[in-house]
């Protein structure tokens, strides 16, 4: 099988290793790939916004598969477009791509179908935004409407900076472009959940949770980021919460978007917070998470590729997913000021020592090939990744794996999995 998979972070280089596991994928295409994806994949150029240029290339490759990695290509359509022209494709449609594109959608369609979420108000100017705030406590969440890289929710811990920051959505000084609705949103207390499965439109198969750190600093402080680091544990939920998550809040909203006539099809990521009246869902996403893919595919035994193609199919369920027992965890190498401003093209050295620690899998976020040297291209660099009996051990192999790299600046959290570790 020719395989094409679409993107050029640490989740499509942890798909492409899954992949070159599978016995079935004789090449691999990554557009547009990374420095790390190079090592194992054919990269070929390709700008993920622009959809004519996606098609052309699908076209051109005529590959038996395509995976869609980030969540942009599926907001423009690419999975349609394919399809009209006869292409297997992996990820949801442009219409059930909603449930990530687009936080007002999720958050009606969650009231449509009882699903547990925080309470909230749908705001279209910054005169409602203020309006709306009044009727929350402090501390107070205000999500841009569209996507926004992780970076478009905010905790204030006061009214007038949840004001504040619904007119800096509004106006487009905080993600640069002005949103056109914005959701004020009640602050929930616990911890949160990534909580994936697998959908073929009817049936729904859970993946092994994982818990995100998404804060910049250690402590979970500071600014929201893309993810510092992952952890994938047998403990995190126990078999009853897992069946309670699946019958209230996946298979409701796979049943529900199959009764409003937008079937989904693909990975849906349901971000939980655990709060003390049980899981509330905090957003969807439509695709597999980063950094939670690199955790969660190095415990993975199936081939990855019939998973995938049992959701395009229409037969999941007949598929049993097989997990290694254990613990992974990921920490992510982020490039200082990340994030915020970052410099690019700085020298990594140290990853072929830190490959060769038994457990270890490196995967690139935001690397490239710069004279056949990999060199640093984003604001999360490397997804230093391992698996192992216990989560300590693995973060004790993750971490030594850590200190064998360098860059200029190179920064990473020191406390991934200290809540679980804490609880030990």
């Amino acid at each position: 099988m020719k395989l094409l998979i679409l993107g050029a972070g640490g989740r499509e280089h942890a798909i492409a290793w899954a992949a070159r596991r599978s016995s079935r994928v004789t090449e691999l295409v990554c557009a547009p790939g990374n420095g790390g994806m190079a090592a194992i994949a054919r990269c070929v150029p390709v700008n993920l916004s622009d959809l004519d240029a996606m098609i052309a290339l699908v076209e051109m490759e005529k590959p038996e598969l395509t995976i869609v990695g980030p969540e942009l290509p599926l907001s423009l359509g690419i999975v349609d477009e394919l399809a009209a022209r006869g292409f297997r494709a992996f990820g949801p449609t442009k219409e059930a791509a909603m449930l990530e594109t687009s936080k007002g959608f999720a958050k009606r369609f969650l009231q449509r179908h009882n699903i547990p979420t925080a309470s909230y108000a749908l705001c279209v100017s910054a005169a409602e935004a203020r309006e709306a705030v009044e009727r929350f406590h402090a501390p107070i969440v205000v999500k841009a409407d569209g996507l926004a890289a992780g970076k478009g929710v905010l905790i204030c811990e006061s009214r007038q900076t949840a004001i504040e920051a619904a007119e800096g959505l509004f106006s487009g000084a905080l993600l640069g472009e002005p949103a056109s609705q914005v959701v004020i949103e009640e602050f929930l207390e616990g911890e949160e959940l990534s909580f994936l499965c697998l959908s073929d439109g009817k049936h729904v198969v859970p993946l092994v949770p994982a818990q995100d750190h998404k804060r910049i600093g250690e402590g979970d402080t500071g600014p929201n980021t893309g993810g510092m680091g992952v952890y994938s544990t047998d403990s995190l939920l126990d078999a009853n919460m897992t069946e309670w998550i699946l019958r209230h809040i996946a298979e409701p909203t796979v049943r529900g978007m199959a009764e409003e006539e937008t079937p989904f099809q693909g990975v849906l990521y349901i971000g939980l917070m655990m709060t003390a009246r049980g899981p509330q869902v905090l957003e969807f996403n439509v695709r597999f998470g980063d950094p939670e893919t690199q955790a969660i595919l190095l415990r993975l035994e199936n081939d990855l590729i019939d998973a995938l193609e049992a959701c395009i199919d229409g037969k999941l369920a007949e598929t049993a997913l097989r997990w290694t027992p254990g613990a992974s965890a990921t920490v992510i190498a982020s490039s200082a000021g990340y994030p915020g401003k970052y410099p690019t093209g700085l020298p990594i050295t140290g990853l072929d020592a830190a490959a060769r620690i038994p457990g270890v899998v490196v995967f690139h976020s935001g690397t490239a090939l710069k004279d056949e040297r990999i060199v640093t291209s984003g604001g999360r660099v490397l997804a230093v990744t391992a698996a192992a009996d216990t989560l300590q051990q693995a973060l004790d192999l993750a971490y030594e794996a850590m200190g064998e790299i360098r860059f200029d600046g190179i920064y990473f959290r020191r406390d991934i999995g200290h809540r679980a570790l804490g609880r030990a």
